[in-house]
């Protein structure tokens, strides 16, 4: 027994390498650890076993490099970073030299005991018998450098001890001496059972994905009465995971964890092939860093061997502690379970946390590690990923994928501030805006929960919903007659969602009310069509509710932060308001109403300097970025502190001002109410000027803020809609000009 490295920790390690205290996995004191290749083998057993932080980047280091595109490179970092690449390793230096399989390592094949352990005196046992159910174990090669097995694969040596017994490394004579890897499919001592194993795990030579590894061949070695099979795979040279994750541990510290992006990234590619199996009816069943390498700039999932069909209920299953969903003992794997292990592997790789004992079968909370509550949709995804009702989880593992790279955008744009937008696969583009049409008393337009439901943007239709085709059809049709079109149709969660959405559009809050009612299910589609119907209801926390659990089942989804933020704004809680524009803002720039929403309470809570550097980040290819333009100059020009203004925020305002194209009322207008806020600073002794500061032409001084603003209301005084009116402006002019002897 050890100490553990970590400090503070009085804890020792154990033979199997965790400490008994903290539960994290040690890592060597060595140089480095030793990467093996496809010899990442199976180590489990069987089934039995604040409202101003809108901006705010990340300061830690971070060896992933952001990218705004592909470069192709291949699927790894979706286009969005680059993540450093893993030389090839030369097959030979991956070879053991003393092929030993620990202790604490020996397990029985059929029923997971423990087997060949030293018992006081009594010395390990390389070979044997299981005390509980009589299967044969051996913990020593088969196979010896030198030997050729079918005739075709020289044995180099043995790579590691894996579930199934030793993989070796070889070379195929047969086909240019390329490196292939041999592994053991079953126990050699019943041949026919080798030959019936054999013949069933040929369907893994049909696997074909670049994100897996390649089933080349399947043949036995010995003879009749002791033969052996063994799989041959492709070799890939690379590191495993796990080995890239102890190698960061050793070199800058016992509870690092990889960069967020680059787990984030790797879960996302593991998907892939996952989705893969699952579409041709097989799943993987032991997902875990140990079983995926990265070689160069591309993933691979290795270890074929807990490979098995759906609807396979009599084969034996593999697991591993720690990634094993609960279920699986019980009632089988599933495409759920292999979801599961994607999400624990996730959380694995980012998060340091005893995921073998105290978290074996649930997640840290936000206050155990910082990084769930630093990034709230990733604490969601793990969670629901992780839910440990299957039917909780994500449906498939594209979804999963999307949902994780849109997870992946809002980190990467709260690290570095850069909007990573995308096209949603749920909801359309924001076609209309809510507060974003000021009037002029308002420094920008306040909403209300009617406004905002017929403003956010439409979910797509769903396909396989069986009025699919009808809605699809009905898309453009005026929301009359799509209720005329569709009252017969069967009420299923689509047909209720749109006939909610056309009773808001026509204004009748009362029948959408009682449609929305009337859905049923956890499906998000029905709880968002409850979300639309309470927020026209004028029920901003019954909204809140629903388009929270939304964000839950969607939470990579921006369009549903985006309704969660005006529901939590109209129930009064700024500080989530704010929290949730700000991701939707900072994430996808075309989401317009986010920024005038953020802006809306930044300036509520007192945070004007924000909330125009909100407005000013409206790009100017916006259909609104002169209404954000004239927001942030109202943000100054209005403010009930004059003297709180620094003389560069004027400034900045008039400058905006005149860089705005607009008529010249209602350019009077802004400029006579920034110069009288100008004004008023001066009367209230604020801030020091600097220098030849100037505001629309005008020294902050009194006499020249004076001139200027006479100007102004003369001008505002030619526009009058009234003689009244034109009155009024030039008995203002006259009375603020300066004093003259003349």
């Amino acid at each position: 027994m050890t100490r553990c490295p970590r400090a503070g920790c009085a804890g020792t390690v154990d033979e199997d390498g965790f400490c008994d205290v903290c539960g994290l996995e040690a890592v060597e004191t060595a140089t480095g650890s030793e990467s093996r290749s496809n010899a990442s083998a199976r180590t489990g057993a069987s089934s039995g076993s604040g409202v101003k932080s809108w901006t705010a980047a990340s300061s830690s280091s971070n060896p992933v490099s952001s990218r705004s595109g592909s470069s192709g490179r291949g699927m790894l970092g979706v286009g969005l970073i680059e993540v450093p690449p893993v030389p090839y390793r030369d097959p030979s230096d991956v070879v053991l030299d003393n092929p030993v399989v620990p202790e604490r390592q020996r397990f029985c094949g059929r029923c997971g005991s423990e087997v060949g352990r030293s018992r006081g005196e009594r010395p390990a046992r390389a070979s044997g018998f299981c005390p509980k159910c009589g299967q044969r174990y051996s913990f020593t090669p088969a196979l010896s450098p030198g030997q050729v097995v079918n005739d075709q694969y020289e044995v180099l040596g043995c790579l590691a001890h894996g579930g199934l017994g030793w993989i070796y490394l070889a070379r195929d004579q047969a086909v240019s001496g390329r490196w292939v890897v041999l592994k053991g499919v079953i126990d050699g001592a019943d041949a026919d059972a080798t030959a019936a194993a054999i013949a069933e795990r040929h369907f893994l030579a049909k696997v074909e994905h670049p994100n897996i590894v390649k089933i080349h061949n399947f043949v036995q070695h010995g003879d009749d009465e002791a033969s052996v099979g063994y799989i041959v795979m492709e070799y890939v040279g690379g590191q495993s995971l796990k080995d890239l994750l102890k190698q960061r541990r050793i070199e800058r510290g016992p509870t690092e964890c990889l960069p967020v992006e680059q787990a984030i990234a790797y879960a996302i590619e593991v998907l892939r092939p996952l989705g893969y199996l699952h579409a041709n009816g097989l799943l993987y069943c032991d997902v875990k860093p140990d079983n995926v390498i990265q070689t160069q700039e591309q993933l691979k999932l290795i270890d074929l061997g807990a490979v098995r069909h759906i609807d396979d209920d009599t084969g034996a299953v593999f697991g591993t502690e720690g990634y094993q969903a609960p279920e699986v003992s019980e009632e089988g794997p599933s495409p759920a379970s292999d979801l599961y292990a994607v999400g624990r592997m996730l959380a694995v790789l980012s998060i340091p946390f005893d995921f073998r004992s105290t978290y074996v079968d649930r997640l840290p909370s936000q206050a155990e590690a910082p990084l769930l509550a630093e990034h709230e949709s990733l604490r969601r995804l793990l969670a629901r990923a992780c839910h440990r009702d299957p039917k909780r989880r994500f449906d498939s593992a594209v979804e999963m994928a999307e949902q994780l790279t849109c997870v992946l955008r809002e980190v990467l744009a709260a690290s570095d501030g850069q909007p990573r937008p995308a096209s949603s696969t749920s909801f359309g583009p924001e076609l209309e805006s809510f507060g974003t049409h000021a009037d002029e008393n308002e420094v920008v337009a306040t909403v209300d929960g009617l406004t905002v439901a017929r403003a956010l943007p439409v979910p797509r239709v769903d396909g396989s919903d069986h009025a699919a085709g009808l809605l699809t059809a009905l898309g453009s049709a005026s929301p009359a007659d799509l209720l005329d079109e569709i009252k017969d149709t069967a009420p299923t969660v689509e047909v209720r969602l749109r006939r909610v959405r056309a009773h808001i559009e026509l204004r009748d809050v009362d029948a959408a009310w009682s449609e929305a009612e009337e859905a049923s299910g956890d499906a998000w589609r029905a709880r968002w069509a409850k979300g639309l119907a309470a927020l026209a209801a004028d029920k901003p926390v019954d909204a809140r509710r629903a388009f929270d659990s939304v964000v839950d089942l969607l939470p990579g989804e921006l369009v549903a932060k985006l309704a969660l933020a005006a529901a939590a704004e109209l129930s009064g809680d700024l500080a989530d308001a704010a929290r949730y524009y700000g991701v939707a803002w900072r994430t996808d720039r075309s989401l317009v109403s986010a920024a005038f929403g953020l802006a809306r309470v930044l300036l509520a809570d007192g945070a004007r300097t924000e909330a125009v550097a909100v407005l000013g980040s409206v790009p100017t290819t916006s259909a609104h970025y002169v209404a954000a333009q004239e927001a942030a100059i109202r943000a100054v020009a209005n403010t009930s502190n004059p003297a709180s203004l620094a003389s560069m925020e004027l400034v900045a305002a008039g400058e905006r001002l005149g860089q705005i194209e607009i008529g010249e009322a209602r350019r009077a207008r802004l400029e006579a109410d920034l110069l009288e806020t100008a004004l008023n600073r001066a009367f209230a002794d604020g801030p020091a000027t600097p220098d030849g500061s100037r505001v629309l032409g005008c020294r902050l001084e009194e006499d020249d803020l004076r001139l200027g603003l006479e100007q102004r209301y003369r001008t505002l005084a030619r526009h009058s809609a009234s003689v009244l009116e034109r009155y009024a402006y030039v008995d203002r002019a006259n009375q603020v000009r300066p004093w003259t002897w003349v």
